[in-house]
């Protein structure tokens, strides 16, 4: 017969979200009241685990955070085999693994996104017994039909479209609205569409700087001689595409440690090149249609503050499942958002993977239907 499992830890990790609290808050309900288990939590993420920076959790500790934004746990985006300690890199897996074992640990739970279940996934193939809770505001977690922190961010991105059009009307401008998303553009598309933006910019679908003016161009023709634009961070010409494609193509291709490290080097240097692209953007678009340009940039505000009603229903519906995990012994899974509930997927399946936009969702056809441009 199966030991039962009595203490747990829990640990948050990578950037801030909406619903973390209730996260913590859901899987610490379940596992106290309903399971029985001792709950323990790690301070700052991966880096707290390293330096057992530990504080005992109880019933107490999870009231009142359900409607709180940020994590009681604190964060950081430290990776457990790359590891700054005393100003040296250090792999500090098997000191994790130590300290997992001198606490009494018989399971960890690790809340957050994409960089947290490939840490998450080294943990396991190191021993450990390990739930992963998907985090994120760019909702890019592979076999997860959303993640907790989306739904906020996308209704603070989509008021704040709201709020640039009378700014954009009044004063006959160009306004451009930065969103989050390096490599996935669903909180630009969904806020986009959201906020009746005239043209939206994703990653997954490179834009022509001659296509986009053309659109405000046409607007200005018919008496609407302004535009807002919803813009991820990641949108891309389809000439930087192209370059960050070969760029890619080198890295994948490279023959040797020393090659790859230097087409890495490469393709990081046509990333950098690709930073403030909004403005860049801007910037040209002003000198193709003598439209006075503007760029706000949302930044951290998308993911600050009260999360709403669907990231704490969702923060707890994943992590009362999480607890029903530990509970049985399903160990290295992601627990998934599947419908009104909740799914289990391998780690192997979650970790290095990204959902991007598919060119055929029904979002990108719903923007088309309306006459949103997107660039292309």
């Amino acid at each position: 017969m199966a030991k039962k499992t009595r203490r747990v830890g829990v640990l948050t990790a990578g950037g801030d979200s909406p619903g973390l609290n209730a996260a913590i808050r859901g899987f610490g309900k379940a596992a106290i009241g309903q399971y029985g288990m001792e709950l323990v939590g790690f301070v700052e993420g991966f880096k707290g685990l390293a330096m057992n920076n530990v504080r005992e959790l109880t019933g107490n500790d999870l009231a009142g955070i359900l409607t709180v934004g940020g994590t009681i746990l604190g964060t950081s985006r430290d990776k457990p085999h790359k590891m700054t300690v005393d100003g040296q890199v250090v792999d500090m897996v098997p000191t994790i693994v130590d300290n997992y074992e001198k606490d009494g640990l018989d399971a960890l739970v690790c809340i957050g996104g994409g960089g947290t279940a490939k840490n998450a996934l080294r943990l396991a193939e190191a021993g450990l017994n390990i739930i992963h809770l998907p985090k994120t505001i760019d909702n890019d977690i592979a076999h997860t039909d959303t993640s907790f922190g989306f739904s906020t961010a996308l209704g603070i991105a989509t008021e704040a479209i709201d709020r640039l059009h009378s700014t954009a009307h009044s004063h006959h401008r160009i306004i451009l609205v930065e969103t989050m998303g390096h490599k996935a553009g669903w909180l630009a598309l969904g806020s986009g569409i959201a906020g009746g933006a005239d043209i939206v910019l994703i990653p997954e679908l490179p834009y022509s700087v001659e296509s986009v003016a053309a659109s405000v161009a046409k607007r200005a023709a018919s008496g609407r001689n302004f535009s807002v634009i919803a813009i991820a961070e990641g949108a891309r010409s389809v000439s930087d595409a192209a370059n960050l494609a070969a760029a890619e193509s080198l890295v994948k291709s490279a023959a040797s440690p020393e090659e790859r490290q230097a087409a890495k080097n490469y393709r990081n240097s046509v990333i950098a090149s690709h930073r403030d692209n909004a403005f860049k953007l801007a910037a040209q678009l002003e000198g193709l249609t003598g439209l006075e340009s503007r760029v706000t940039v949302l930044g951290y505000v998308q993911r600050g503050g009260i999360p709403d009603a669907a990231d704490r229903l969702l923060g707890t519906i994943l992590g009362g499942a999480g607890a029903e995990c530990v509970a049985s012994g399903e160990f290295g899974v992601t627990v998934a958002s599947r419908g009104q509930g909740a799914a289990t997927v391998p780690l192997a399946e979650v970790a290095g993977n990204i959902k991007t936009v598919p060119l055929e969702h029904p979002w990108l056809e719903a923007a088309r239907h309306v006459g949103t441009g997107l660039g292309d």
